[in-house]
């Protein structure tokens, strides 16, 4: 049986609820405290987030999680491929913090453009 607070179960509910675009379940993800950095954002806070970056969900024809591993102080590193609409697909990690059930911090780091196999 799963732990729906362990940090992998709230990444793996935080990306469904991005693909989904339901909002209201991607806000009982988010802490009050919650803070979002990618190399086009530099630690904005939970209602910057859920302006700017969680509509844009659009964008992907299909996202994967291809590694959730679970790590020290609550944090999972994610591996995430994704295909765009333009069929350009590439791949992200993301370092994911959690503290009692709620996403406190996300850290993204960007890859570059992955070939087709």
């Amino acid at each position: 049986m799963s732990d729906p607070t362990a940090p992998e179960d709230v990444v793996r509910a935080a990306f469904a609820a991005y693909s989904a675009q339901d909002r209201p379940a991607m806000e009982r993800l988010l802490a009050e405290e919650f803070v979002f950095t990618s190399p086009q954002d530099d630690h904005i806070d939970r209602a910057a987030f859920l302006d700017v970056c969680f509509p844009t969900a659009d964008r992907f024809r299909s996202q994967e999680l291809l590694d959730v591993v679970p790590c020290d102080g609550g944090r999972a590193f994610v591996r995430c491929e994704y295909e765009l609409l333009t069929g350009e697909r590439h791949r992200n990690v993301e370092v994911m913090t959690v503290r009692d059930g709620r996403l406190v911090e996300t850290q993204v780091y960007f890859g570059g453009r992955f070939p087709q196999e």
